[in-house]
């Protein structure tokens, strides 16, 4: 079997960890925690970052610290992982989708504008499997109309837009370091942002609501969303080797787009600014009945893949949209293939020979 992903655990995760159950400090105070969060912010550029115990809570928080409200709007792409998204419902607010554009599979800049009302409060950007919108162009509305930019980075760690990293574009930014993501924790999340206010609300908010100058006194709602010494010691090891799992991931990239990019489509670069991450490798067939012929040779083949996300206005609990025809469409044709840094040279050779023999 080759799986969809493995976590890349090649460093001081063991070491990190038994040090922590030697000093008995397990669970949410200990000293990788403050480490780990620096290494965050020496990396991204970012003032501050907050840690939490997983990438949707780290969304919760975002909101949460800007007070989004009931009848505050969101515009945002249906095409995104569910937990995008259901950031906004959860604290009230009202998602307004527009579509993709069909380079990076990202928001489509050009459609954002029509959609600012009076109501708008900010714009949510979600950087599909490690490639970033037009951050330009996104910043420049957010700056005439006065509303927030809130960068989902769960998924795009690594890139960066002209020199600006991810988890450093949006005024606040958000990271999750599950299993599956670029650098894990096991689970944990990251909220970045440059505004010591915001920082403060967040890092309160996440504790209980506690105020910091008289202990056990809550003086806002606040929730136990802290992430554990041990998953910081983790993502500590982690972060040590991202130049590392960031170089094997371009490299598995490139070996599928150069065996199979005559026959599938992948996702690219709305522009030359914009250097991805390559968190995971999703190609685009001609069509649906492709798609099923490779999803059935891969069953065979025992090759694990993924569909594309689904587009969130096709659940109950989101409105329907009828102006979303790319989402679809390419939520339709697209799967996800193997991508994680341990892989073989001669299992991306019978991935791709899978593909191309059963076109």
């Amino acid at each position: 079997m080759i799986p969809i992903y493995k976590p890349y655990l090649m460093g001081n995760e063991k070491k990190y960890i038994n040090e922590c159950v030697d000093s008995t400090w397990i669970s949410s105070r200990g000293k990788f925690l403050e480490l780990f969060e620096k290494a965050i912010t020496d990396y991204t550029g970012a003032n501050y970052a907050s840690s939490c115990c997983n990438g949707s809570v780290a969304l919760d928080l975002a909101f949460k610290a800007i007070g989004l409200k009931k009848g505050d709007e969101v515009i945002t792409t249906s095409f995104t992982y569910v937990a995008s998204t259901n950031s906004i419902l959860i604290n009230d607010g009202t998602p307004v989708f527009v579509d993709i554009e069909g380079e990076s599979w990202n928001i489509d800049a050009n459609l954002i504008e029509s959609k600012i009302s009076k109501k708008t409060r900010a714009i949510l950007i979600s950087n599909i499997y490690g490639f970033l919108p037009e951050i330009s162009k996104i910043k420049k509305l957010c700056d005439k109309h006065k509303i927030l930019l809130i960068e989902d980075a769960a998924e795009s760690l690594g890139s960066n837009y002209d020199g600006l990293k991810s988890g450093n574009i949006g005024d606040i930014s958000t990271f999750s370091f599950f299993g599956n993501k670029t650098i894990t924790c096991g689970e944990g999340g990251m909220v970045m942002c440059n505004d010591e206010n915001l920082y403060l609300k967040i890092e309160q908010l996440k504790n209980q609501g506690n105020n910091k100058e008289k202990k056990y006194y809550h003086d806002i709602l606040g929730f136990n969303y802290r992430m554990t010494n041990i998953q910081a010691a983790i993502g500590l090891a982690q972060i040590e080797q991202l130049n590392v799992i960031l170089k094997k991931k371009k490299e598995l990239f490139d070996y599928y787009f150069n065996a199979l990019n005559k026959y599938v489509e992948f996702q690219r670069p709305v522009n030359l600014v914009i250097k991805p991450s390559y968190w995971i490798v999703c190609i685009l067939f001609e069509s649906e009945i492709q798609k099923q012929k490779i999803i059935k040779a891969f069953d065979e083949e025992g090759i694990e893949f993924r569909p594309l996300f689904t587009p969130v206005d096709k659940f109950k609990f989101y409105k329907k949209c009828d102006n979303l025809a790319l989402s679809h469409n390419i939520f339709r044709r697209g799967i996800c293939l193997p991508s994680y840094p341990g892989l073989f040279k001669s299992e991306l050779k019978k991935i791709c020979n899978t593909i191309i023999n059963n076109l």
